[in-house]
This record gives structure tokens, sequence and C-alpha cells, in this order.
């Protein structure tokens, strides 16, 4: 048992909780907040979506000890969200209701809608709610509800719906998997001051980024020519496999499986370097065939010389998923798992690189092990939970 501390619906709030405890549990079991409805209980259906730290989360496969010191809110605690308002008022208005056991966390997805896709049509909302079930409704109701909410934003801020990434992805499927030429820009991006701050937000509205490094023991000119490599870099990628190469373009897919999540999206990248800056981004595009999740991201990376023999590389990764995925994509556990993965990332790469192997050995498949990886991203999360160092 340990002593955990976070604010819920604005309450300075403690408790002490097993290991194991999930924050649904927490909440309805510790502290009466019985708005959080339980379903499924394997993070599926949508019904225990809550807020922390203003991002939507499942609190049916959220550790209650990982939310130490967080901001957290259940539909208890909207009553001075002027979003949440307005998204009340238009699920009852457009009858987006009928036995209620969804609408909790159902109300918790729309307001994340709402704030970060502004101009989102009818197509981008039903992939954004297709991580919440509901029995009832049919969707129709509640897709008006949201719809009516986004409109009425936008004429009172007196804008016209451009949202460019959301106008791309209705007019052009991902199903097709190109990257357009236009759509790369003219430089790799990366980020000009990496720090906490940038983790929490991206350049581009509705991304989310993740940082990371890895130092390799080799010089900086033999870590660059490595990069260029597209075939041995996605060698080092547990789950990638390339099945078109041409020059700087590439098409594949990579498989993922994290926890309750399994996905394996295909799709297509291009590749950008700078020489001189020894800095370089892939942009890609892909969709998950099974749940139908849409995905597109920029893995920029800068190499800098840490001595004659060693280098280190600095990973940005920025990202936008839609569809039922995406209530995964913002867990703090997963951003550990992506850090994770890099980490190892950086290993293969040395081991591609060692001259002492032999060819067959540097090339060998990098097999993943989620279960392995899973647990020691717990593990290290409980570390810190506790101070270790």
């Amino acid at each position: 048992m340990q002593t955990i501390q976070f604010t819920v619906n604005g309450r300075g709030l403690s408790g002490a909780c097993a290991d194991r405890t999930h924050l649904g549990d927490f909440l309805r079991d510790t502290h009466r907040l019985t708005g959080t409805h339980l379903g499924c209980e394997h993070g599926v259906c949508g019904a225990c979506t809550v807020l922390v730290d203003d991002k939507p989360v499942r609190s049916c496969i959220t550790f209650a000890a990982a939310c130490d010191g967080a901001d957290i809110v259940t539909v208890e605690g909207y009553q001075d969200d002027a979003v949440m308002a307005d998204l009340r008022a238009a699920f009852n208005r457009h009858h987006a209701l009928q036995c209620g056991f969804c609408t909790p966390g159902m109300l918790a997805t729309a307001r994340d809608i709402v704030l970060r896709l502004p101009d989102a049509d009818e197509a981008t909302i039903r992939h954004e709610l297709s991580g919440n079930l509901c029995r009832c409704t049919g969707y129709m109701g509640i897709v008006a509800a949201i719809r009516s909410v986004l409109q009425a934003r936008r004429e009172a801020a007196g804008v016209i719906a451009r949202h460019a990434a959301v106008t791309t992805s209705a007019a052009v499927p991902f199903a097709c998997f190109t990257v357009a030429d236009e759509a790369l820009g003219t430089a790799p991006h990366l980020a000009a001051s990496p720090g906490a701050d940038a983790e929490r937000s991206a350049d581009r509205k509705g991304w989310s980024r993740i940082e990371g490094s890895f130092t390799v023991p080799y010089a900086q000119e033999a870590v660059w020519a490595f990069m260029a490599d597209l075939p041995a870099v996605a060698g080092c990628l547990p789950g990638a496999v390339l099945t078109e190469v041409a020059g700087d373009k590439v098409k594949g897919h990579i498989a993922i499986r994290f926890g309750p999540m399994s996905a394996k999206f295909d799709g297509a990248a291009r590749l950008q370097r700078d020489d001189a800056l020894r800095r370089g981004v892939l942009k890609g595009a892909g969709q998950d065939s099974l749940s139908n999740s849409k995905a597109a991201g920029d893995i920029a990376y800068q190499l800098k010389a840490l001595s004659a023999h060693e280098t280190e590389v600095k990973v940005d990764l920025q990202y936008s998923l839609q569809g039922p995925l995406a209530q995964f994509s913002r867990s703090g556990l997963v951003r550990d798992f992506v850090r994770r993965m890099i980490a190892d990332f950086g290993k293969s790469v040395a081991r591609r690189m060692d001259p002492t192997l032999s060819e067959a050995e540097r090339n060998q498949v990098v097999r993943l092990n989620p279960v392995a990886m899973f647990f020691g991203v717990l593990w290290e999360r409980i570390r810190r939970l506790f101070g270790a160092r």
C-alpha cells in the first residue's frame, strides 16, 4: 500500500491504495465519484474516460499510483467548464444520450475533440468517437451535438473552418498511402529547445510530441552514413518491414503491441536530410487495417559528436493519431514506452554498425518482447514514484 495525493475536481484528495489499483476503482470506491462508469475494464469501451492533466485517459487501465500529483477531472467536476456547458446543452438538445452509461466518457472525448480539432468534420468526429462505445443512440445525436458546438464556436470567433490537417485527411484518404512532395516541406524540423514544455505540445495543432536520445560508440560521419540506409534503419526498429524502397521514399508496415492495444499500420514515408547540419526527418502516414485508425508523423533526428568515437542522436517525434487508438496515444505510459523503444533502437543501431560481428549477426532481425518492455516501463515508473535514482 502507498499514499497518493492529487487534485480531483478542484479539491486536493489523498488516500492509500495498492500499487495495482486502477484509477477508476480508486475514484469510485475511495472517493465515491461514481459518475465514472466502468464497462469493459479493458480500455476498449471508453465509458470510464476522465481527464488527467486536461487529457482524456482510460481510468480502468490507468494505475492510480501513476497519477500521483496529477490534476483529475471527472463528470462531477465540469461545473465551471465553458466547453462542457455547451456540450451538455447540445447533448440534451440533440437527444445524444439514452441510458446514459457511456455519457461521462463520451463527454470527456467530445470535449477533447472540440478543443483539439476545432474544424473537425463529421467523418473526423466519428473516427475520434470510435473509441467510445454507445449501445443506445446510434451515435447520430452525439455527432450532431458535437458538430453544433464546433459550429457555434467557429461562428462566435468569426472564422471559417480551414483546419489544414483535417481538410487534408478528409480529402485524401490514408488508404492511398502517398506522401505528397509539397507536404514534406523544404527543411527538416527539429525542436529548438527540447524539454518538458515541448513534450506537452507540438508545432501543429492537434499533434503530440515525444523526445528522446541515444548514444552510439561510433564517429558522427559513420552514424550519418548509416542513418541514410533506410532498409538498415528499418531493421533496427522492432515490428517494421519495408515492402518498397525508391530513393528517399519507402512503403511498408509496422506492427505495434502495447497492453490491450494491437495495431499494424501500413503506409509510406519520405526521408529528408541536411548534410551540413547533420539532421534529418522521416515524414510519413499510414492506417491500421483492423481499427481503421489513421496516423501521420515526423521523426526528426540530429547528430551531435560527443567525441571522435561517440555520437549522440537526438530524436524528436511529432505525430497525430485519429480513430480508436487515439486515446492510447495520449497516455503517459505510452510515452514512456516510446522512449524505451528509442533507447532500444539505439542499441540496435550500435549492433548493426559493429564491425566485429558477422554480416549475419549484424543483419539479424530485431525481436521485440512487448511483455518484457511493458513491465520494464511499469517498473521504471514505480521506481520514479518512490524516488529511485
